[in-house]
C-alpha cells in the first residue's frame, strides 16, 4: 500500500521546512505507515489513525529533534517512553549511525517496535521493555547513554528524574514539549540540582503543516545522578522532586 501521493508531498515538504531531504527514506517510511495502520487495526497502539496524523503528528513532529546539533557521531540514544516507536524510529531512519534504545513498559508496543525493527532491517535499533525506574539502576543502562530523547511522556520534573540516571556525563536529555511549558521549566532547576543536572536551554520551532509550536527542552548532565534516584516505581510520577 504505502504512503499515497498526498502524504508523500506532505512529508518530503514538511521535512524540507526542517532542512531535511528524506527522498532516500520514503520506502522506510512508506513501510513505517503501513505497519502501523496494520497494527492499529488488531490494537489500539496509538490514537493517531488517519495518514495525515501519522506523516505529520509522528513522523516530522519526532524529526524536530534533527533541528538540534546534538546528533553528529556514533551516539548511544534512549527513547524514553518510545511507546509506538516515536521519535526512536523515525530518529534511526533518517540517522542510522545512531545506537537507538527503544524503552516502554508496555509490552504490545514494545513487540510492534520489535516488529518494526525487523521490517524496516535497522541495524543498531533494539526494542527493550521495562520501568525506567528499575533499568536505570543496572550497569549497563545507568549513565551509559549520550543522549535521552522523550516525547510527551510526563511532566519536565519527573522527566528528569527518569531520564538523566541513563544519561553519560557530558550528555544531553531531550524532552519534546507543546506550547505550554513554561509553567513546568520554572521548577525544574530544584530537580536538576538533585540528579546531576545542569543548564536548561529551550529551542522553539513550529511542527510543519500543523503549523503547531514545538519546544525541545535541552537538559545537560553535568555531575552523577545519585545511586537513590530513580526512586522505586511510581514515586516519581506520584511525588515529583520540583
Amino acid at each position: 500500500m504505502g504512503l499515497s501521493p498526498k502524504g508523500v508531498q506532505l512529508l518530503l515538504e514538511g521535512a524540507k521546512a526542517l532542512g531535511l531531504d528524506l527522498e532516500a527514506h520514503l520506502p522506510a517510511f512508506s513501510r513505517l505507515h503501513d505497519l502501523l495502520v496494520e497494527a492499529n487495526r488488531r490494537t489500539n497502539l496509538t490514537a493517531l489513525r488517519t495518514e495525515e496524523e501519522v506523516v505529520v503528528k509522528h513522523f516530522l513532529d519526532s524529526l524536530t529533534l534533527l533541528a538540534l546539533p546534538l546528533w553528529e557521531g556514533p551516539l548511544r540514544v534512549l527513547d524514553l517512553g518510545t511507546g509506538a516507536g516515536f521519535p526512536g524510529l523515525p530518529l534511526k531512519i533518517v540517522r542510522p549511525e545512531l545506537e537507538v534504545t527503544l524503552l516502554d513498559a508496555t509490552k504490545k508496543k514494545v513487540a510492534f517496535v520489535a516488529q518494526a525493527v525487523e521490517a524496516l532491517g535497522l541495524k543498531g535499533a533494539h526494542p527493550l521493555w521495562g520501568r525506567a525506574e528499575e533499568l536505570a539502576h543496572l550497569p549497563q543502562h545507568r549513565e551509559a547513554y549520550g543522549r535521552v530523547v522523550a516525547r510527551a511522556v510526563a511532566p519536565l520534573c519527573v522527566l528528569a528524574e527518569l531520564g538523566l540516571p541513563f544519561v553519560a556525563l557530558g550528555g544531553y536529555m531531550v524532552a519534546q514539549k507543546g506550547p505550554r511549558v513554561v509553567e513546568e521549566l520554572e521548577p525544574l532547576p530544584r530537580a536538576l540540582a538533585l540528579l546531576g543536572g545542569g543548564s536548561v536551554t529551550v529551542h522553539t520551532l513550529v511542527l510543519p503543516v500543523a503549523q503547531e509550536e514545538r519546544n525541545l527542552v535541552v537538559m545537560a548532565k553535568e555531575a552523577p545522578t545519585p545511586s537513590r534516584y530513580p526512586r522505586r516505581p511510581g514515586v516519581p510520577g506520584k511525588n515529583p522532586l520540583c
